[in-house]
């Protein structure tokens, strides 16, 4: 079963919708557009993005948050029913968020871990089919080793976990883009991250062929005034794949972090100029979906103008995935920086 999920979640011009995001960083997103944080607005947000008629040609999985795995649409329709009617597969975010790390740099960790197990057994029943879990490493502030140690942990803990309970687990320990520092610095970070959560997903018997994995691409900080080249990008992320990440890894779900539309889709297909021992894909949030919600506004009669926007992004990066766009045409709002420091998700 978990092998037939995986292969759906890296099929070919395909990627993540990430819609995860927390009922109260959902209500960042609609006071964006002038809309109160309700559940009827959520819902109506929620609707339009997992209704677009094709989404399911360049969509093959959709991250969801607790309240939207058990959410209908305006129409009546459970939002699962929808996606699978697309082939799409749901998942669900089962972290508890960030919180302090006591003895740490100012550092986080990641919490969830308890009762992590009747959970899952809960969503699972409900329809979802995979797992992500996010935990933050911060550049600036270290990292330290306690903190890369924690995030590794609690990854590896949740893992074995998602797997015992039929889930397919996305790992993903985010290397914020918060800083000064140039790319290789956050290369030689990464290789830490990545060594550290492969050494303790061995130690708790995850199955390697059995995991996809969400992360940062190798970028400079974002304040940092050498910027990188799409290629420069590319050359040091796969760099770091090939050091760190088994072949046996089915597929590489990036995360966009903060980079514009425009700036996230040409890494990615930067990357896949070549062929890769894995799928090497994306698993956006904000890089999917900003222009759509600034089209939507909240008015329905913006609804399928929004939908075709989010089309657009979604076609834009199942291009980018075959190694085939081009940035030739794109609006000047896909290029709108999206960084935000200290991101919470």
């Amino acid at each position: 079963m978990a092998g037939c999920i995986m292969k759906t979640i890296a099929s070919p011009g395909r990627g993540i919708l990430a819609m995860d995001e927390s009922n109260a960083t959902c209500g960042k997103r609609l006071a964006s557009i002038g809309l109160e944080n309700t559940e009827a607005n959520r819902q109506a947000y929620r609707t339009l993005l997992v209704t677009p008629p094709g989404l399911g040609n360049y969509i093959s999985g959709a991250i969801l948050f607790e309240e939207t795995l058990y959410q209908s649409t305006v129409d009546g329709k459970k939002i699962v029913d929808i996606l699978v009617e697309q082939g799409i597969v749901p998942g669900i975010k089962v972290d508890k968020g960030l919180v302090p790390l006591v003895g740490s740099n100012d550092e986080s960790w990641c919490q969830g871990l308890d009762g992590l197990a009747s959970r899952e057994a809960a969503y699972y029943q409900q329809g979802a089919r995979f797992a992500k879990w996010r935990t933050v490493v911060s550049i600036p502030n270290g990292p330290s080793e306690l903190a890369v140690k924690e995030a590794a942990w609690g990854l590896a803990r949740y893992a074995a976990i998602s797997q015992d309970n039929g889930l397919v687990p996305i790992v993903e320990p985010e290397i914020m883009l918060d800083g000064e520092h140039g790319i290789e610095r956050t290369f030689e970070v990464a290789q830490k991250v990545w060594a550290e959560t492969f050494y303790y997903m061995a130690q708790n018997n995850v199955m390697f062929e059995g995991i996809l994995l969400k992360p940062s691409m190798v970028t400079p900080g974002a304040e940092c005034k050498d910027r990188a080249t799409p290629e420069e990008v590319a050359s040091y992320t796969l760099k770091l794949l090939q050091r760190r990440i088994p072949p046996s890894v089915p597929g590489i779900m990036f995360l966009s972090g903060g980079q514009s539309e425009v700036e996230a889709t040409l890494n990615l297909n930067a990357m896949n100029q070549a062929p890769n021992p894995w799928h090497v894909s994306f698993s956006y949030a904000r890089a999917l979906q900003n222009t759509c919600l600034k089209t939507w506004g909240g008015r329905p009669e913006n609804v399928a103008a929004a939908q075709e926007a989010l089309l657009l992004r979604a076609k834009a990066n199942s291009l980018a995935q075959l190694g085939k766009y081009t940035s030739d045409g794109e609006a000047a709002e896909a290029s709108e920086n999206m960084f935000v420091k200290n991101y919470s998700y």
